[in-house]
């Protein structure tokens, strides 16, 4: 009796060593999956236009970069968080700051947020918007997470009642990188100390031509990519309360890109036929893909009208139909940017472009994965 009451004991403690004593919230954070977390930090006071604009040109670029990156045999997340500051119309008392948006994977989210933007005089507080986006933003535990901060502006980084000093401490207890960017001068930046903001922080200082114009590559493949992105659009199935409103969001950030030039319209598409262009809050297709629908409590009133009729039968066909056309679509625009990728290494020039925003700051992406073993 003795040794059964033994057996059953040290049954019952490694069942309980392997299930009962670990901490659910840490064991979420550690397994998973892997996320680059970039907080763009913009100064939107009156010089700033350009640095703005910039930004409008050339975030599908550093959004198509960062969807080719790994960890291991895992292909990471992307969460993109969006403040500004210096800008006069922004409250006095909470030191001309604002969140624009928080850390979000909805791409057409923060394109439109970006759009938002406009410029005016103001104060340019530094310390100040890096303390409120490392206490307001959420940063998460998982150590293996790339956290990123990006700090752009051209005044001096001393200003404003929070020193930058103190700042970059929580950044470090948060296990988050500060990088600085100076529109100006490489010396200049020195001088006002956005190089000691970037030392301190374990990040790169990086200095931009805020008013260089953006030059963009034209491809011979780029009009099939546009043609195949019209038909991409087609491919989505809106449902839900909001479902409209995303999908016809969907359009206007086409159109967005579109007036900052036709090849942006290009780089966009290059974004929407990747893994980090996920919809599955307002998509049929998304939604069908990430978990099994119950297409009987679909509210058909929120459907396009001539799904609205149909059975559960004829939308789940339709569902079906749609996403092999959309999975053959972004197939074939897969092949065609690694195409134009390839024109474009073999046509750009050394040092080409190297002093705008998307350049350095990919640059900079780049070198800090790597130290924790992300790879591209």
């Amino acid at each position: 009796m003795k040794s059964i009451v033994l057996k059953v004991t040290s049954i019952l403690f490694v069942l309980a060593a392997n299930f009962s004593f670990a901490n659910p919230s840490t064991e979420e954070e550690t397994t998973k999956n892997q996320t680059i977390k970039v907080a763009l930090l913009l100064d939107t006071s009156n010089s700033m236009d350009g640095l703005i604009n910039q930004a409008k040109a050339q975030l599908w670029e550093i959004v198509n970069e960062l969807s080719y990156a790994k960890y291991g045999m895992q292909k990471p997340n992307l969460e993109i968080a969006l403040y500004e500051y210096g800008n006069s119309n922004l409250p006095s008392r909470e030191g001309f700051i604002r969140q624009v948006l928080p850390f979000s994977n909805d791409l057409d989210e923060i394109s439109e947020k970006l759009f938002s933007l406009t410029t005016d005089g103001g104060n340019e507080f530094c310390g100040q918007v890096i303390a409120t986006s490392l206490k307001e933003l959420s940063w998460g535990k998982n150590k293996n997470d790339l956290k990123l901060l990006f700090i752009a502006g051209n005044e001096p980084f001393t200003q404003g009642k929070i020193n930058y000093k103190d700042a970059i401490t929580d950044a470090k207890e948060k296990d988050v990188v500060i990088n600085t960017i100076f529109c100006g001068n490489y010396s200049n930046g020195i001088s006002g100390m956005w190089k000691d903001g970037a030392d301190l922080g374990g990040g790169d200082y990086l200095t931009i031509n805020q008013d260089k114009k953006v030059v963009h590559i034209i491809t011979p493949y780029d009009d099939e990519i546009i043609i195949l992105n019209k038909r991409l659009n087609a491919t989505y199935i809106y449902y839900g309360n909001d479902g409209y409103t995303k999908f016809s969001n969907q359009k206007e950030q086409d159109n967005n890109a579109l007036e900052m030039d036709e090849v942006v319209v290009v780089k966009r598409a290059i974004s929407k036929s990747s893994r980090l262009y996920e919809n599955s809050n307002w998509d049929l297709v998304d939604a069908d893909k990430k978990e099994k629908i119950d297409y009987k409590t679909i509210e058909k009133k929120n459907l396009p009208k001539f799904l609205q009729n149909k059975s559960e039968a004829e939308i789940k066909n339709y569902v079906k139909q749609k996403a092999k056309e959309r999975t053959e679509i972004q197939e074939k625009i897969k092949e065609l940017d690694a195409k134009r990728r390839s024109f474009i290494a073999k046509k750009q020039k050394e040092g080409t472009q190297k002093d705008v925003l998307n350049n350095v700051m990919i640059k900079a992406i780049k070198r800090q994965a790597k130290l924790k073993n992300y790879t591209w």
